[in-house]
């Protein structure tokens, strides 16, 4: 899905990135995926639509804009994600359960 200016990869996508997996108001951030450089909306996505295993970003890639926010199209870097609970463009809050997965995206 054509998501603004940056391709969003998922299913079920909606024009804030959310997914049929993750719907909720404040799921509204995707992520670019090291292994295919791909934005996908989820891990679930991603895994679906591809036939390879995903690999983690490293913490020495924390500076790496791979979160987009679907709300205003902003990129942040791992980093400046990991810090806050919102998009310091349009102040669109993010889910603050998506912390639990972490570990699946980046090297923590």
């Amino acid at each position: 899905m054509n998501n603004k200016h940056h391709t969003v990869h998922g299913i079920g996508l909606d024009n804030e990135t959310r997914c049929t997996h993750y719907h909720t108001p404040v799921d509204v951030i995707a992520i670019k995926f090291k292994c295919c450089n791909k934005f996908y909306a989820c891990i679930h996505c991603h895994n679906e639509s591809e036939d390879h295993a995903p690999v983690p970003w490293s913490k020495s890639e924390f500076d790496e804009h791979a979160i987009l926010c679907g709300v205003c199209d902003t990129t942040l870097s791992i980093k400046e994600y990991m810090e806050t609970d919102h998009c310091p463009h349009c102040n669109a809050q993010f889910n603050p359960r998506c912390a639990a997965h972490y570990p699946l995206y980046f090297d923590v």
